[in-house]
Parts: C-alpha cells; sequence; structure tokens
C-alpha cells in the first residue's frame, strides 16, 4: 500500500507538474462554486410560487451569470484576478444570507434577489476557471478537472436530500455557511498570483472570436447546448406521463453514470487528446438520440439513459474545464472561458421560455431525429479543429505506458523464473 501511495505521488507530482497546494487551491475554489450553483438553483425550484414565475426567476439568474461573467473577465484585468475572486466569494456569503428574505417580499423584491445570486455566481466564474487552468499542466488539466467537476456532481445528492428536508431560511444558512467555509480554506491556503513571465497585454473580445480554433471548437458546443436543452425540455412532454413513477427514477440516474464518465473522460483527454474524445462524445450522443427516434421503447431508454449519460459527461468537463484553457494564453483566459461559457449558460434559459409557449410539442420522432443529425452535423467542424494536447506529451505517455507494461512482464517472469530454481 505504501508503495502504491509512492507511487501515486510521484505521477502526480512529475508527470502533472502540480503541487499539492495547487491542487487543494484549484479544487476547493471550483467545488465550492459549482456546488454552490447547484444548490441555487435547487432553492429557485423550492420557491412556492406558479412555474411561470420560477421560470422567470431562471431567466433573471443565467442573465446576470452571463453579463457579470462579463464583466467579471474585465474587472480582473483592472483590479487583478485574486482580488476578484475574493470579493466574488464574500459576494456569495451575502447573496446567500439575502435568501432569507424570500418568505417575506413582492416578486419584484424576488427578482433582485435572484439577480444578485446570478452575480454572485458569474462575476468570477471566467477569473477560477483561468485559476485552474494557470495551476495545471496541459497534461494533467483533464485529470485534475475530472476530480472536480465529478465531485461536484455527485454532491447533488446529499445536498438535495438535506434541502429537502429543511426549510427555505435554514437553505439560506447552509448555502452561506458553505460559501464562507470555501473562503475560509481559500484565505488558509494562501494563494498567490502565478507568474507566468507574459507581459503581453490582455486582448479584446474581439480578437479572441478571430481565433479559427476556438470557433472550431464553439459551433459543436453550441449546437450540443442547444440540443440538450431543448430535448431535455420535451422529453418529460413526450414520455413523461406514459412512464409514470419510473421516469423519475431512469433520469435521476443519469447525472450519476454522467460523474462517472466525466473521471472516464478526463484521463481519456488527457491520454489520447481533447479532439478525439470530443469526436467520440457527439457521435455516441447522436447514436442514442437515434436510437429513441426509431424506436421510443422502455429497453430503448435505458439504452439512451446510459450513452447519454457517458457522452454528456465526457462533453461537460470537455468544454466548460479543459479546451479553453488548452487554447488560450495566461493574458486571454478569462475571455476565452467566458465566451465557452455563454453556450451552457444561455441555453439554460429555453426550459424557462417554453414554460410561457403554449403547445410547443413537436413530434417526438421528428425531433429526436433532427438531434441525431444535427450532432452528427456537429462533428464536421472539429475534424478541422486542431487537437490541443501536444502530440509530443501524448507520445511520452505511450512510451511511459509501455515502459510500465515491460518492468511488469519482466518482473513476472523473473519471478516464474525464480520460483523454478
Amino acid at each position: 500500500m505504501r508503495a502504491v501511495r509512492a507511487m501515486l505521488r510521484r505521477r502526480w507530482s512529475t508527470e502533472g507538474n502540480i503541487q499539492s497546494k495547487d491542487f487543494y487551491l484549484v479544487f476547493t475554489l471550483l467545488f465550492n462554486a459549482f456546488a454552490w450553483y447547484y444548490m441555487t438553483l435547487m432553492v429557485i425550484e423550492s420557491v412556492p410560487l406558479d412555474l411561470q414565475r420560477i421560470a422567470a426567476f431562471r431567466t433573471i439568474f443565467y442573465v446576470a451569470a452571463i453579463g457579470s461573467g462579463i464583466a467579471g473577465s474585465l474587472f480582473s484585468e483592472k483590479i487583478g484576478r485574486l482580488r476578484l475572486l475574493f470579493f466574488w466569494m464574500l459576494l456569495g456569503i451575502i447573496s446567500s444570507f439575502s435568501l432569507i428574505l424570500v418568505y417575506n417580499v413582492s416578486v419584484g423584491h424576488l427578482s433582485l434577489i435572484f439577480l444578485l445570486q446570478g452575480i454572485s455566481f458569474g462575476l468570477g466564474m471566467p477569473s477560477s476557471l483561468a485559476f485552474l487552468a494557470d495551476h495545471t499542466a496541459i497534461e494533467n488539466r483533464g485529470r485534475i478537472s475530472s476530480l472536480i467537476f465529478c465531485a461536484a456532481n455527485l454532491s447533488i445528492l446529499p445536498f438535495a436530500i438535506l434541502f429537502i428536508t429543511s426549510n427555505l431560511i435554514m437553505n439560506s444558512i447552509i448555502l452561506t455557511a458553505w460559501r464562507g467555509f470555501g473562503l475560509a480554506i481559500f484565505i488558509l491556503l494562501r494563494p498567490r498570483e502565478k507568474n507566468s513571465g507574459d507581459t503581453k497585454k490582455p486582448i479584446h473580445f474581439a480578437s479572441v472570436l478571430h481565433d479559427r480554433s476556438l470557433i472550431l471548437y464553439l459551433l459543436p458546443w453550441l449546437m450540443f447546448s442547444l440540443i440538450d436543452a431543448l430535448e431535455k425540455s420535451l422529453i418529460g412532454d413526450f414520455y413523461g406521463p406514459n412512464f409514470g413513477p419510473d421516469f423519475g427514477l431512469i433520469f435521476m440516474i443519469e447525472p450519476v453514470i454522467a460523474s462517472f464518465s466525466m473521471l472516464i473522460g478526463g484521463l481519456l483527454s488527457d491520454a489520447i487528446g481533447r479532439k478525439r474524445v470530443v469526436i467520440y462524445g457527439f457521435v455516441s450522443l447522436g447514436i442514442a438520440y437515434a436510437i429513441i427516434g426509431i424506436a421510443p421503447m422502455m429497453i430503448t431508454w435505458y439504452v439512451y439513459l446510459v450513452i447519454d449519460g457517458i457522452a454528456a459527461g465526457i462533453l461537460l468537463i470537455t468544454f466548460i474545464l479543459i479546451l479553453w484553457g488548452d487554447l488560450s494564453q495566461p493574458y486571454a483566459r478569462e475571455k476565452y472561458y467566458l465566451v465557452g461559457s455563454v453556450p451552457f449558460l444561455a441555453t439554460k434559459i429555453i426550459p424557462s421560455m417554453l414554460v410561457f409557449i403554449k403547445g410547443f410539442a413537436p413530434n417526438a420522432n421528428t425531433a429526436f431525429s433532427l438531434a441525431s443529425f444535427f450532432l452528427f452535423l456537429s462533428v464536421l467542424p472539429l475534424m478541422y479543429a486542431p487537437e490541443t494536447l501536444p502530440e509530443k506529451k501524448m507520445e511520452i505517455r505511450r512510451l511511459k505506458g509501455y515502459l510500465e507494461q515491460a518492468k511488469k512482464l519482466t518482473e513476472k517472469y523473473t519471478k516464474k523464473n525464480g520460483n523454478k530454481r
């Protein structure tokens, strides 16, 4: 056991080039933020109002997150990334505590409260993701990202149970304590600005959008986000009543599958490259939608569940945490991550918009078949996109794998011959 721990420590420190302190800093920052995001959405859903008003609050939250993300990516250049992160986490504590007022204010004041929640999420996300990219080596970014995102997704279940058994005021206190705990740990770890040695001036958003590599990855990501948000909104209308209680159970299992798929996706992206992993994700997701479009039966729903969970986990971890850090330079990372986050956040508004649109229900087979077609079409830009993980890094990793296998075979052969003697 001691030998295994030593091997893992050596693998993380030499191959990944990341120190324990940097790992804990990055993990604390992002795990705390993503878990807070999921809990905040639970609070919005638990407000005792009609579906239309809750949908409006969700829209306010995501619009505020996008707008504050743009502001945060600009402010970090003026006041420094760490100062912005400290202020962002402190704002999260204040906004979480403000949820105590939910029972005692009007709908208009509730809109302001959830506007503050959106700002408290979006303001520091580009900087926190840039912090991840700055403190991880490119060949180790997939593994670190997958650990963080998997932990955040798996935290949904215990937090959901806790929130269901508590009232809105207690949930507000839990959120406040959680954000405060994250800030305290972050301060105790004494983060410092990463000195990259790059003195170039920050670039404008227009320059980021002129990056051909970013566009080639951004178009498929936008397509996936649109299809995922639209189809998940329509699935309940198409099949929910027919499946009865099994429907909810089926779609509660999928996030668990996606969480473990993120671990696999992160490891694979460091081993065989980001581009290949993303293509596999799109193709498998297209197959899943095609199966449902052709034969929407119970057994095919289970097949869809597994494939969709695996593919979604791979695509989410790659597009949210890994790719934009690979494509960007230290002086432009906030802007790259912001542009990469907009499709995910903007398309989250779609389910809220569909609440206000009566009778929006296209034929089920047509909807899923079209989704499958556009997902396969999304692979085309990826064919021209560059691999962001350097070929040299992949070759070194493959050689190390061969050496480890050769060493094991040698030890096995030596042990076998020694026993014969």
